[in-house]
């Protein structure tokens, strides 16, 4: 870690805490590396599970060891994030929670997962219910198109009411607040409303997407694909609001497809098996399986890519040049990786098999619907493009790493990761039977699932004719 660090004008930059609400998570966690091998400051780690950062924090010989530390606790229900806010200097949202899934489940709910899904699953169970609530469960972020026009209450109350405190906390303690939105407030770009032949589609004013000047148009009502980008829309103008009526140091980073190692999961792997990542993870899980990549009403959507770590090259700008990023929104991505999602799919294909030394399948992809694959009520946005104007005038910022390179960063990590447990589940399939056995002075949850809890949680599985027992202490 470099000694004598000074900001964009000169300054001594200062060590501070952060407390950083869902650190555990795919931005948090290479934010959290970033922290800790280049900077002096302190993270208050804050998230339900903490896979992707356990490196950063074992064992307690690593050189910042006294600069992390992990709380685990739902920021829905837990009356310590108040207290944890209060000890830091900023704050940093990048939590999309919570995605509740209510306990009066059947058994085909519990046949249809994995065994390391059962754990997750007992794991967040015991995290969320120690204070004595068996009503919900926090299972994982809502971030993913397939659950907002099929989960949207869910997305609503995760992205917006539950935000609401950590806005709050940090207005009312006089904390600084980087809060992450998402590129999907611009929703449709005023080019996809124009004839596909008139010549004003070719004027970038037309889709080009500025912070302060792009309007955000979304879909009827009924496309209820747009309720993640309204809840995210509503909690800006909240965070603005604070700003302007009670003096809340805020920037707002609104993401452009950041792509690269440990972004969302592998279904059936560390993931539900019906579970619909985004594009990147379901393309990585269909090239790991040799599978067509699935291509959404075609693939005709436009997208930018940005590479994580430019991403968190640029967060590291604005956590430490407070004077220059504060009151600003600012979009993070990187206008030369456009392409289709077509054309996205088709060099996946390419550099797995350049990394992997495997030919590409007989049919690489193939067309399905967004009625077929995301369900009733989904819609879409055009194309996608960042202006980048503030981002650069007022950090200095650009991104620096092509889509190709990208690619085979992210893919030589998911193949490095993910192709042996694959082979494993596709070559040897185990049907799992779970029963939850009631055990005494306990007080069940429902009628449909005798989940009963008192001093200790008991969970049979029964693997191949083989029956586990697994005795989970829980301190209430």
């Amino acid at each position: 870690m470099a000694s004598g660090r000074v900001d964009l004008d000169g300054n001594p930059i200062k060590p501070i805490t952060i407390c950083m609400i869902g650190a555990g998570g795919f931005i948090g966690s290479h934010l959290c590396e970033k922290l800790m091998a280049d900077t002096p400051h302190k993270v208050l780690a804050v998230d339900v599970y903490n896979d992707k950062i356990k490196h950063l924090l074992e064992p307690s010989s690593l050189p910042w060891a006294d600069r992390i530390q992990f709380h685990r606790l739902n920021i829905k229900s837990d009356s310590r994030l108040e207290g944890l806010i209060r000890m830091a200097d900023l704050v940093i949202f990048l939590a999309f929670l919570a995605h509740f899934l209510h306990l009066d489940l059947d058994w085909k709910f519990w046949i249809s997962l994995d065994l390391k899904s059962i754990f997750i699953l007992v794991d967040f169970f015991i995290v969320n219910c120690c204070d004595g609530s068996v009503t919900t469960i926090n299972l994982a972020a809502i971030c993913t198109p397939a659950d907002y026009n099929t989960r949207p209450l869910d997305t609503i109350y995760s992205n917006f009411i539950d935000a609401l405190p950590v806005v709050k906390y940090c207005s009312e303690n006089g904390k600084r607040l980087i809060h992450f939105s998402t590129c999907e407030v611009y929703g449709k770009t005023i080019g996809a409303f124009l004839p596909k032949d008139s010549p004003l589609r070719q004027d970038p004013n037309y889709y080009i997407l500025k912070e302060d000047t792009s309007p955000c148009i979304f879909g009827p009502i009924e496309k209820q694909r747009w309720s993640y980008a309204c809840a995210k829309q509503l909690i800006e103008r909240l965070i603005y609001a604070e700003g302007a009526e009670n003096g809340l140091e805020f920037t707002i980073v609104r993401p452009f497809n950041w792509i690269g190692p440990r972004m969302d999961f592998i279904p059936g792997i560390d993931g539900p098996s019906e579970g619909v990542p985004r594009v990147l993870a379901c393309f990585s899980n269909n090239l790991l399986r040799r599978e067509p990549l699935k291509l959404v009403d075609g693939g005709q959507s436009q997208r930018t890519f940005v590479y994580i770590k430019d991403a968190i090259d640029a967060v590291l700008l604005m956590i430490e040049n407070p004077a220059r990023a504060n009151g600003h929104i600012f979009n993070v991505g990187n206008p030369n990786n456009e392409v289709t999602v077509r054309q996205l799919a088709e060099m996946m294909t390419q550099v797995y098999s350049k990394v992997t030394g495997e030919s590409s399948i007989e049919t690489p992809t193939i067309d399905v619907s967004s009625k077929e694959f995301y369900g009733e009520g989904y819609d879409d946005s055009d194309k996608r493009i960042p202006d980048m104007t503030i981002i650069n005038r007022q950090l200095g910022w650009n991104p620096k790493t092509s889509l190709w390179d990208l690619l085979e960063s992210t893919l030589t990590y998911q193949h490095r990761t993910y192709a042996e447990a694959i082979k494993k589940a596709t070559s040897k399939p185990v049907a799992i039977a779970v029963h939850l056995r009631p055990l005494p002075v306990s007080c069940a949850v429902s009628e449909s699932l005798p989940l009963l809890v008192n001093k200790r949680l008991q969970l049979s599985l029964s693997m191949s004719g083989t029956c586990l027992d697994w005795v989970v202490p829980v301190n209430f």
